[in-house]
């Protein structure tokens, strides 16, 4: 099915390519840019708590390096390490290892490396809106997770896969990227899901409202609240993989 799906949208977008690549063209030549978030790229939640830390790693996209607002503590990693301290009632020491327009192959090769010398007790990877967008193959998005996956959970780490992000619901693209994009993004999600449930990790989901006011002003990153909203999610999600206490 999923098979037969992917061949849909592959000939869906080559009968629509005449409109929608110069789109594509104009969208990103208008696009606004945000920079990263400032602060520094790993930090203790909860240092007060008793106990040993959780050792948390977020590796990915543009997300996990905070694009969408100012400081890190108030992206995607420090509201997730703020959340599953207070749920867990334990410090969360936190590193994020990201890169703005990475894909998840780019990341097997660059940012992988850069985190392997460390040990984690839990890994979050964040990806899937730029595979989506760079047309990924499917085939090309499983190894390039799995990869990631299989040589974190061989040194000891919990593995944990948020879900790609629903493009459809990005105001800044125009109503035919939103759908074919959106309907790109629901593929590489079920291969995810697929992926995760062979592997034995978690497929969490993104629960977030694509409204105005949880996006950051380019209409495609998450705004403070949006970061929030997303975080707190996913450490009641994350929670058990995380030895928080029922």
């Amino acid at each position: 099915m999923n098979a037969l799906r992917a061949y849909a949208w592959w000939l869906g977008l080559a009968l629509l390519a005449p409109i929608a690549l110069p789109l594509a063209v104009r969208t990103r030549r208008n696009a606004l840019r945000l920079p990263p978030a400032a602060g520094l790229l790993s930090g203790v939640a909860g240092a007060d708590l008793p106990g040993e830390p959780l050792r948390l790693l977020v590796l990915g996209e543009s997300t996990v390096v905070g694009v969408g607002v100012d400081e890190l503590d108030a992206a995607l990693v420090g509201q997730l390490a703020t959340a599953l301290a207070a749920r867990c009632g334990h410090p969360v020491a936190w590193r994020a290892c990201g890169e703005n327009g990475i894909t998840a192959a780019q990341a097997h090769e660059r940012l992988l490396p850069q985190v392997l010398d460390q040990s984690f007790d839990l890994a979050l990877l964040v990806f899937g809106v730029n595979d989506t967008t760079h047309l990924t193959s499917l085939p090309r998005w499983d190894a390039a997770l799995g990869g990631m996956a299989e040589a974190l959970a061989a040194r000891g780490t919990r593995v944990a896969f948020s879900s790609v992000p629903p493009l459809q619901h990005f105001s800044a693209l125009p109503w035919l990227l939103r759908r074919l994009l959106g309907m790109r993004a629901g593929l590489l999600d079920a291969r995810l899901r697929q992926l995760a449930a062979s592997l034995g990790a978690g497929h969490h989901a993104v629960e977030l409202e694509f409204s105005a006011e949880y996006l950051a002003r380019d209409g495609y990153h998450p705004s403070g609240l949006g970061y929030r909203v997303w975080a707190q999610g996913l450490a009641v999600s994350l929670a058990p993989a995380a030895r928080c206490a029922p």
